[in-house]
Parts: structure tokens; C-alpha cells; sequence
């Protein structure tokens, strides 16, 4: 990131609109310290920025759309309530990335942004997409305890297998997700607060769920004979792969 800056820079442009996280808000691990570095990088380099930090993406919250759909529980850290984000699809955060360009009030800045509606929680999206196939709510929940013991292990075995140390790095990646909330943070308090999240654009999660699942279904029978007969022509509507859940620049961030 620094070389494409520097880059940037011999070739004249004068602005950079810079992608980032909001979950650089709270850098416990190393790709959000990377993220914080270049952030720094940026903001002293004498060109106009605006650095956008969103909540959670549409396809990281729809992983389990496929898993609910084999008539598998939902599965939440916790009960279920211990985050809450503002979800953004990508057409929205793109529109507000390109905005930023011509937006006087958004140069300079460090801009958190969230999707439209309410903050909501893991448990909330896993009661929706139950109701939209039609059948009753099964959880399985997960004590965040067992995350940190497994962290516990691999990091212990990574000091003699490296690989094993990698492992242990997107099992703390994991459970920062699965106890952190995607929503602006209070410094002072430390609380997240979804009122002082900023909101853009005009789809939900929910929106994108009903998109992929009719409105006329509305039991199990019902999505089942939908499935039997949409996946011949489209088979992977609602598949989700590992490309489209993680963010594949996450780790790979340098500040040099």
C-alpha cells in the first residue's frame, strides 16, 4: 500500500479514497494494526483522503443460508446478542465510495458508514431467515469459551508447527468477530453505539435475503420443491464460498 501510494504520487493524483475497517477501532490483532499503519501512512502524505471504514458486508453475514437450508441450526456465539452491526451491500458502499471523490464534506476524514435500518444482531438474522423458509428457529449456540481454548492449543502447537500458529491467528480473528460489534465505538466509554453509526444507501440484509428467497414460501415443503426446481438453472444462488465470506486483503495488509 505504501509503494501504490508512493506511486500515486509521482503520477500526480492529488486523491485517495481508501477502503478500510471499521473494526480498526479496537486493532487487537495484526491485519487491523497494518490497516491503522497505512491509515497514518495516508493522512501525512499531503493528499486529499477520505478514509471509509464500513460495517459488515452483505456476504459475510450469508453464510449460513445453505447450512439453514439442509435443515441445519443456525449457530451464534453466545446467545446470540452479543453483537450487532449495521450491514452494507456492496452497491451501496460502492456508491458511497465514488461520493466521496466529489463530496467536499467527506475529504480529510476518517468516515465510518453502515447500511440503512436498524443495528441488529446474529440471532435477529438467523429468526429472519428462518421465517422467510417457513420453519421454526433452531440455534446452536456456542460458548466463546471453546474459542478461546482451541486459540490456547494452536498457539501452544504453533511454537512447534508454523502452520499451526496461522491457525491460532484466524481462530482470534474469528473470535474477535464473535464478541466484537461492527458499530462505531465510544473511545470514552468503549461502548458501541448504533445511533452514532452513520447510515447510506437503500438495501437491507433482509432485502437481499428475499431476494434470494420468494416471498410465496412459506414453510419448509414450500422452499424445498422451490430448491428442487431453482437450483437446475441456478445452483449456486445460495452458495456462498469462502472468497465471498472472507475478506481476502484482510491479512494481507503492509504498512510497508
Amino acid at each position: 500500500h505504501v509503494h501504490a501510494l508512493a506511486a500515486a504520487r509521482d503520477a500526480g493524483i492529488s486523491q485517495i479514497v481508501l477502503l478500510s475497517a471499521i473494526c480498526v477501532q479496537k486493532p487487537l490483532l495484526a491485519f487491523q494494526q497494518a490497516k491503522l499503519a497505512f491509515e497514518a501512512v495516508l493522512v501525512k502524505s499531503g493528499l486529499t483522503y477520505s478514509i471509509v471504514r464500513p460495517t459488515a458486508f452483505f456476504k459475510s453475514l450469508s453464510g449460513q443460508v445453505e447450512r439453514v437450508r439442509r435443515g441445519q441450526p443456525y449457530l451464534l456465539f453466545g446467545d446470540g446478542r452479543l453483537t450487532a452491526c449495521k450491514p452494507i451491500s456492496d452497491a451501496d458502499l460502492a456508491a458511497y465510495l465514488a461520493g466521496c471523490l466529489d463530496d467536499p464534506s467527506r475529504h480529510d476524514r476518517v468516515l465510518p458508514i453502515g447500511g440503512p435500518g436498524a443495528a441488529i444482531t446474529p440471532r435477529e438474522q438467523g429468526e429472519h431467515l428462518f421465517a422467510l423458509l417457513g420453519r421454526a428457529p433452531r440455534f446452536r449456540q456456542v460458548p466463546v469459551g471453546l474459542l478461546d481454548v482451541i486459540i490456547g492449543v494452536l498457539s501452544t502447537a504453533g511454537r512447534v508447527v508454523p502452520a499451526l500458529a496461522a491457525k491460532a491467528e484466524l481462530a482470534r480473528i474469528g473470535r474477535y468477530y464473535a464478541t466484537e460489534s461492527m458499530l462505531v465505538r465510544d473511545p470514552a466509554t468503549g461502548h458501541f453505539d448504533a445511533a452514532a453509526t452513520p447510515s447510506t444507501g437503500t438495501e437491507t440484509l433482509y432485502d437481499f435475503y428475499d431476494a434470494r428467497i420468494p416471498s410465496d414460501i412459506v414453510s419448509g415443503r414450500h422452499f424445498d420443491a422451490w430448491w428442487k426446481r431453482v437450483r437446475q438453472s441456478d445452483p449456486d444462488l445460495l452458495t456462498f464460498s469462502m472468497a465471498m465470506l472472507v475478506n481476502e486483503q484482510a491479512s494481507g495488509v503492509s504498512p510497508g
